[in-house]
């Protein structure tokens, strides 16, 4: 159940940011998003995409992936980071998919979740960009700031997950995290947050502590 503060702060991030459904890994199709989203793990979606751009025209298809070379594929996303073993999640999904599911992504949490490389971060992107089912991705944004807005009091990415998902209405679930990717770029960033200019100045909870 939503709290008349949890409302005014939802009320005013649709007013100063996009109400719009939208994501910033660039995808074609259900699995590039899939393949985009495991690279992502401790990389900018701006590198991803800069990867992604040459990675999808090389491998056009799930098939392409599932026969790709693994040293090959390990060279073409090294700077993603963990190239290593995003590589090898990269291919191995992409013969799952092929082998277990006629080559389309599933739906659910628990198949998403058992393919390689894919954690409910990874399963929640797809669920809510693909499937448009309501659900809450805690990435590092997510995670920091929901903590210092006073949404949770948890570290765990699983635990937070589900203290937003009591707190904040359904319907506003996936807009929640576009929202605070732009809030925590923009202004409430992790080294330099702009306190001063910040339109939750007086609904912050990090800030009462100061």
């Amino acid at each position: 159940m939503a709290t008349k503060r949890t409302k005014t702060i939802l009320k005013l991030f649709d007013e100063q940011f996009t109400t719009e459904l939208s994501c910033s890994l660039v995808y074609m199709t259900p699995w590039q998003l899939l393949f985009a989203t495991i690279l992502s793990a401790q990389c900018t979606d701006e590198r991803v995409n800069i990867v992604t751009k040459n990675l999808f025209q090389k491998y056009s298809t799930v098939e392409a992936f599932a026969r790709a070379d693994l040293e090959e594929m390990e060279q073409n996303i090294k700077s993603t980071g963990f190239y290593h073993n995003k590589a090898k999640n990269l291919i191995a999904s992409a013969k799952m998919i092929i082998e277990k599911y006629n080559g389309n992504i599933p739906m659910t949490l628990e198949e998403l979740t058992a393919m390689p490389g894919v954690g409910r971060k990874t399963a929640n992107v797809i669920r809510g960009n693909i499937y448009h089912i309501p659900s809450i991705v805690v990435d590092t944004h997510v995670k920091r700031i929901s903590y210092k807005l006073g949404f949770t009091k948890e570290k765990d990415p699983v635990k937070i997950e589900f203290d937003l998902m009591k707190s904040i209405p359904r319907e506003h679930w996936i807009l929640y995290n576009i929202q605070i990717i732009t809030f925590g770029r923009e202004i409430c960033t992790a080294r330099s947050p702009k306190c001063e200019a910040c339109f939750l100045n007086e609904l912050c909870k990090a800030r009462e502590k100061k």
